[in-house]
């Protein structure tokens, strides 16, 4: 029998049956539970808000297994010797994938002006064709390479950037700290997608907004504190950034009283850009535990260094 903690304030009701179903599928004998001594759980199902934050007693724990993509809450935590897995769930990347495409189509084809003008003034003018416009996927991890991917499909002239270089069909790869500047340099449009490092917070900032065409679209799906917001709101107001679709911040929710909300050239979504799915994220759990019980390597294993 293999001991499962589910660790998580919430989503017991959704991830209990989804997770059973996956260990069945997977030909895991699992006792799942929301509670068990420490010292004889195998693996734990675990969200940062939960209520495991002190890892010691878990003396047989053969893995963490997040739910979350994102680590930044965890992988500082000093009590986690275990390895841990970050969620890489592709209902997850499929939502990300929709929502991406959606915003930057939107820019790309102008459509707030039809939307918000319907004031009786007839507005010729056709957008330019998708690969007349440069968008700029930052972060080619699994979220990023598919939107990017998706994007160059619909000929856009896709220009992704990593921290080690990347290969994506139809996506001019870029790398290191060379290559930044040159995967920003005259896009149309920003997409981020980075995980939240100190390497990464403010990496969009008043130097690098400068890098983009002037009017570009900066779209944040990925982190909030990857944005400058002072730096953002500057360039809104000269014009050099023309709209900001904005999904995550740095306190959520955000804040009433924060300028995003009512500056005429932000959209503000409430971090629903995309979400864990309970049933394909309990199969990655379930595939996660079959490779653990079989000596095989755990798939998106975190790098502590690195910090994602």
């Amino acid at each position: 029998m293999i001991n499962v903690l589910f660790s998580a304030n919430e989503g017991w009701e959704e991830y209990g049956p989804a997770l059973r179903i996956a260990f069945a599928k997977a030909g895991l004998d699992c006792d799942l539970r929301q509670e068990f001594p420490p010292d004889v759980v195998d693996y734990i199902v675990f969200t940062p808000n939960g209520p495991v934050t002190d890892l010691r007693p878990y003396t047989k724990t053969k893995a963490v297994l997040g739910l979350w993509a994102g680590v930044e809450a965890i992988v500082g935590n000093q009590t986690l010797t275990q390895p841990l897995c970050r969620m890489v769930d592709h209902g997850l990347t499929e939502g990300m994938v929709e929502w991406v495409t959606g915003h930057v189509l939107r820019h790309h084809l102008g459509m707030d002006a039809h939307i918000h003008g319907q004031d009786g003034v007839w507005r010729k003018g056709a957008p330019p064709l998708a690969r007349e416009r440069k968008v700029c996927v930052l972060g080619l991890g699994a979220l990023g390479q598919a939107c990017a991917a998706q994007l160059a499909s619909l000929n856009f002239e896709v220009h992704g950037w990593a921290r080690s270089l990347k290969s994506v069909a139809g996506v001019t790869c870029h790398a290191g700290e060379a290559g930044f500047d040159d995967a920003l340099s005259g896009a149309d449009m920003v997409v981020l997608l980075l995980p939240q490092t100190p390497a990464t917070t403010d990496i969009l900032n008043a130097r690098t907004l400068g890098l983009l065409a002037p009017g570009a679209a900066v779209i944040n799906p990925g982190r909030g504190p990857l944005i400058d917001d002072n730096a953002l709101l500057a360039a809104l107001d000269s014009g050099q950034i023309g709209h900001a679709t904005l999904d995550v911040f740095r306190v959520e929710p955000l804040p009433a009283e924060h300028p995003f909300w009512a500056h005429p050239k932000v959209t503000v979504t409430p971090h629903i850009a995309s979400e864990t799915r309970a049933v394909t994220a309990a199969e990655v759990i379930g595939e996660n535990i079959r490779r653990g019980e079989a000596g095989e390597p755990f798939l998106h294993l975190v790098d502590r260094d690195a910090g994602y």
